[in-house]
Protein backbone atom coordinates (compact mmCIF):
# COMPACT_ATOMS: atom_id res chain seq x y z
CA UNK A 1 0.00 0.00 0.00
CA UNK A 2 1.58 3.38 -0.99
CA UNK A 3 1.09 6.27 1.81
CA UNK A 4 1.28 9.98 1.20
CA UNK A 5 3.21 13.33 2.46
CA UNK A 6 0.95 14.96 4.43
CA UNK A 7 3.86 17.94 5.63
CA UNK A 8 7.29 18.58 5.70
CA UNK A 9 9.35 20.29 8.19
CA UNK A 10 13.03 21.26 9.03
CA UNK A 11 14.84 23.41 11.31
CA UNK A 12 18.30 24.72 11.01
CA UNK A 13 18.67 25.52 14.81
CA UNK A 14 18.42 22.76 17.93
CA UNK A 15 15.04 23.01 18.91
CA UNK A 16 12.39 20.30 19.40
CA UNK A 17 9.78 21.02 16.99
CA UNK A 18 10.31 22.04 13.86
CA UNK A 19 8.28 24.31 11.75
CA UNK A 20 6.32 23.36 8.44
CA UNK A 21 7.68 24.17 4.88
CA UNK A 22 6.21 24.02 1.68
CA UNK A 23 8.43 21.76 1.03
CA UNK A 24 12.09 20.39 1.63
CA UNK A 25 15.30 18.82 -0.73
CA UNK A 26 16.50 16.06 0.30
CA UNK A 27 20.35 15.88 -0.24
CA UNK A 28 21.58 12.03 -1.33
CA UNK A 29 24.19 10.88 1.83
CA UNK A 30 23.03 13.90 4.05
CA UNK A 31 19.57 14.59 4.87
CA UNK A 32 17.30 17.57 4.62
CA UNK A 33 19.29 20.44 3.04
CA UNK A 34 19.50 23.42 6.15
CA UNK A 35 18.63 21.17 9.14
CA UNK A 36 20.47 20.89 12.13
CA UNK A 37 20.52 17.06 12.03
CA UNK A 38 21.73 16.39 7.86
CA UNK A 39 25.39 15.31 7.83
CA UNK A 40 27.33 12.54 7.08
CA UNK A 41 28.13 12.02 10.82
CA UNK A 42 25.79 12.15 14.05
CA UNK A 43 24.34 14.95 14.48
CA UNK A 44 21.90 14.36 17.78
CA UNK A 45 23.48 15.97 20.44
CA UNK A 46 24.18 13.09 22.67
CA UNK A 47 25.10 10.91 19.95
CA UNK A 48 27.69 13.20 19.13
CA UNK A 49 28.79 13.16 22.84
CA UNK A 50 29.20 9.42 22.41
CA UNK A 51 31.19 9.41 19.43
CA UNK A 52 30.94 12.60 16.57
CA UNK A 53 32.52 10.07 14.03
CA UNK A 54 29.64 7.56 13.94
CA UNK A 55 27.44 7.17 10.74
CA UNK A 56 24.62 9.56 10.50
CA UNK A 57 21.77 6.76 10.37
CA UNK A 58 19.02 9.24 11.74
CA UNK A 59 18.92 11.69 8.72
CA UNK A 60 15.48 12.15 8.16
CA UNK A 61 12.73 11.32 10.25
CA UNK A 62 9.33 10.49 9.51
CA UNK A 63 5.99 10.19 11.93
CA UNK A 64 2.69 8.63 10.67
CA UNK A 65 -0.36 11.40 10.94
CA UNK A 66 -2.29 8.74 12.68
CA UNK A 67 -0.22 8.95 15.39
CA UNK A 68 -1.62 12.07 15.86
CA UNK A 69 -5.19 10.33 16.20
CA UNK A 70 -3.96 8.18 18.81
CA UNK A 71 -2.31 10.11 21.10
CA UNK A 72 -4.99 12.96 21.23
CA UNK A 73 -7.63 9.72 22.25
CA UNK A 74 -6.04 10.08 25.57
CA UNK A 75 -5.65 14.08 25.52
CA UNK A 76 -2.38 15.08 23.59
CA UNK A 77 -2.86 17.50 21.01
CA UNK A 78 -0.18 17.25 18.65
CA UNK A 79 0.45 18.66 15.02
CA UNK A 80 2.99 18.09 12.18
CA UNK A 81 6.76 18.72 13.15
CA UNK A 82 5.62 18.97 16.30
CA UNK A 83 7.49 15.80 17.52
CA UNK A 84 10.60 16.86 15.64
CA UNK A 85 9.84 14.75 12.46
CA UNK A 86 10.65 15.93 8.84
CA UNK A 87 8.19 14.21 6.96
CA UNK A 88 4.55 13.10 7.76
CA UNK A 89 2.73 10.88 6.24
CA UNK A 90 -0.34 9.18 6.23
CA UNK A 91 -1.41 5.65 5.16
CA UNK A 92 1.57 3.75 5.22
CA UNK A 93 2.70 1.71 8.13
CA UNK A 94 5.90 2.74 9.08
CA UNK A 95 6.44 0.65 11.98
CA UNK A 96 5.87 -2.44 10.19
CA UNK A 97 8.62 -1.38 7.79
CA UNK A 98 12.13 -3.82 7.90
CA UNK A 99 15.13 -2.35 8.12
CA UNK A 100 16.61 -1.26 4.45
CA UNK A 101 13.06 -0.59 2.99
CA UNK A 102 13.25 1.89 -0.08
CA UNK A 103 10.97 4.40 0.19
CA UNK A 104 9.98 6.54 -3.24
CA UNK A 105 9.06 10.11 -2.56
CA UNK A 106 7.30 12.26 -5.20
CA UNK A 107 9.35 12.55 -8.67
CA UNK A 108 12.81 11.21 -7.42
CA UNK A 109 13.41 11.38 -3.28
CA UNK A 110 14.38 8.07 -2.13
CA UNK A 111 14.79 6.81 2.02
CA UNK A 112 15.97 4.04 2.94
CA UNK A 113 14.97 3.07 6.47
CA UNK A 114 16.92 2.34 9.55
CA UNK A 115 15.05 1.68 11.79
CA UNK A 116 13.09 3.24 15.10
CA UNK A 117 13.16 6.79 16.97
CA UNK A 118 13.88 6.32 20.49
CA UNK A 119 11.89 8.84 22.46
CA UNK A 120 13.08 10.90 24.97
CA UNK A 121 12.36 12.56 27.87
CA UNK A 122 12.33 15.93 25.43
CA UNK A 123 8.49 14.46 24.51
CA UNK A 124 7.38 15.20 28.15
CA UNK A 125 8.59 18.99 28.24
CA UNK A 126 6.98 19.02 25.18
CA UNK A 127 3.72 17.83 26.63
CA UNK A 128 3.54 16.12 30.41
CA UNK A 129 2.98 12.20 29.75
CA UNK A 130 2.83 11.94 26.03
CA UNK A 131 5.96 10.37 26.25
CA UNK A 132 3.75 6.92 27.89
CA UNK A 133 1.78 7.58 24.46
CA UNK A 134 4.47 6.88 22.30
CA UNK A 135 6.31 4.34 24.04
CA UNK A 136 4.61 1.12 25.51
CA UNK A 137 5.00 -2.12 26.60
CA UNK A 138 3.30 -5.30 24.44
CA UNK A 139 1.32 -7.89 25.61
CA UNK A 140 4.53 -10.07 25.90
CA UNK A 141 6.06 -7.13 27.66
CA UNK A 142 8.18 -5.92 25.06
CA UNK A 143 9.02 -2.14 24.65
CA UNK A 144 7.19 -0.67 22.05
CA UNK A 145 8.17 2.65 20.16
CA UNK A 146 5.77 4.54 18.39
CA UNK A 147 7.59 7.99 17.77
CA UNK A 148 8.14 7.43 13.94
CA UNK A 149 11.09 5.94 11.94
CA UNK A 150 14.82 7.09 10.89
CA UNK A 151 16.01 6.99 7.77
CA UNK A 152 19.11 7.84 5.42
CA UNK A 153 18.47 9.64 2.19
CA UNK A 154 19.45 7.21 -0.99
CA UNK A 155 18.85 9.94 -3.80
CA UNK A 156 17.80 13.41 -3.30
CA UNK A 157 14.79 15.43 -4.36
CA UNK A 158 12.09 18.05 -3.42
CA UNK A 159 9.87 16.75 -0.90
CA UNK A 160 6.26 18.22 -0.29
CA UNK A 161 2.97 17.59 1.14
CA UNK A 162 0.22 15.78 -1.41
CA UNK A 163 3.31 13.83 -2.77
CA UNK A 164 3.11 9.97 -2.53
CA UNK A 165 5.22 7.50 -0.78
CA UNK A 166 5.92 4.26 -2.77
CA UNK A 167 7.62 1.17 -0.43
CA UNK A 168 10.27 -1.17 -1.85
CA UNK A 169 10.47 -4.34 0.56
CA UNK A 170 14.39 -5.25 0.68
CA UNK A 171 14.92 -9.36 -0.77
CA UNK A 172 15.84 -11.21 1.57
CA UNK A 173 14.79 -12.41 5.30
CA UNK A 174 13.70 -8.93 6.58
CA UNK A 175 14.99 -7.23 9.59
CA UNK A 176 12.80 -5.92 11.98
CA UNK A 177 13.05 -2.48 12.83
CA UNK A 178 15.31 -1.61 16.20
CA UNK A 179 15.82 1.73 17.88
CA UNK A 180 19.09 3.88 16.10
Amino acid sequence: MNGTVTAVSSNGEYSFTKPNRDSVRLLAGLGVEGDVHAGVTVKHRSRVAQDPTQPNLRQVHLIHEELFAEVGEGGFNVAPGELGENITTRGIDLLGLPVGTLLRIGDSAVLEVTGLRNPCLQIDNFQDGLLKRVVGRDEAGNVVRKAGIMSIVRAGGVVRPGDTIEKELPSGPHRPLDRV
